[in-house]
């Protein structure tokens, strides 16, 4: 019906934000649902910022001719990273001459801010496989072949994007600029591995792949592994978007639901809408 609120029903739902933590439980318990939140990640700075600061010397010297941007905060953190030498200026200088690619709207945002325009923005859903098309469709402009290509990543390094640029022929520069790492205090963590195992929780919520990944991990030091992969797949799982999806491919996880946006308020509420039927139909399933 017209004007209904979706519900969870007072089903179980898991989230692993972290940073983003009380807002997410807040939508939960708003949209009718039980929240668990339990943060999955931390971002931590690369103790070496190494390649950044190459990067930032062969930029000013003009020998980059694309950089691909993959996050606002990796964006940010690159930036900070350069700060510290005492060359901003001339970093930026040297960026707004050079054709920069944007994967969404957060490296799209961070980049306005610093006055840099952008050559390309990706289209959503902002996968590695919009990105190359995205390439594609410019290489009359920009052919990649001989092109010296620096890609600003973001935890691990997405194998798929770096050989598809190498395909084509492309220079390919990887720029970390901070890792994932796990929180400090996983304990909230263990104990959302515990629930799943137990068959506690009704649905999970993953906003990014790694949370995938962490909760796994954790799952495996704790020896409950199967156990955990056995309650997922009667849970409803949400995923953000594709490239969260095909990390839970790689796990024999399938996403019943993602938002028709990757925003983290659509995908409460486009689960809410769903949650209980599809429940229901994994239950009828087994």
């Amino acid at each position: 019906m017209a004007g209904v609120t979706p519900s969870f029903g007072g089903l179980r739902v898991l989230a692993l934000e972290s940073r983003r933590a009380p807002e997410i439980g807040t939508l939960i318990r708003n949209s009718g649902g039980e929240p668990l939140v339990a943060p999955a990640l931390r971002e931590v700075p690369l103790e070496s910022n190494a390649e950044a600061l190459a990067f930032d010397e062969a930029l000013r010297r003009g020998e980059v001719d694309v950089v691909i941007f993959l996050t606002g905060v990796g964006t940010r953190a690159l930036v900070s990273v350069v700060e510290r030498t005492g060359s901003r200026d001339s970093f930026l200088t040297a960026l707004r001459r050079t054709k920069v690619v944007v994967r969404g709207p957060k490296p799209m945002a961070a980049l306005r801010e610093l006055d840099v325009p952008v050559w390309l923005a990706v289209p959503e859903p902002n996968t590695w496989r919009e990105l190359l098309a995205a390439l594609d469709a410019k290489a009359s402009e920009q052919p990649l072949a001989g092109a010296r290509v620096a890609v600003q990543e973001y935890g691990v390094s997405n194998a798929d994007l770096l050989d598809g640029l190498r395909t084509r022929g492309a220079q390919v520069t990887r720029v970390p600029v901070y890792r994932w790492a796990l929180p400090e205090d996983i304990e909230p963590l263990k104990a959302a591995v515990s629930a799943v195992a137990r068959g506690d929780v009704d649905v999970v919520m993953f906003t990014t792949a790694t949370q995938v990944v962490h909760l796994l991990q954790v799952a495996q030091d704790m020896n409950l592994q199967a156990a955990v992969l056995k309650g997922l797949m009667r849970m409803v799982i949400a995923s953000i978007g594709p490239t969260t999806s095909e990390e839970l491919q790689r796990h024999g996880l399938a996403a019943d639901r993602e938002p028709s946006h990757p925003k983290m308020g659509l995908l409460v509420r486009e689960a809410a809408e769903r949650a209980r039927e599809l429940l229901r139909a994994k239950n009828v399933a087994r």
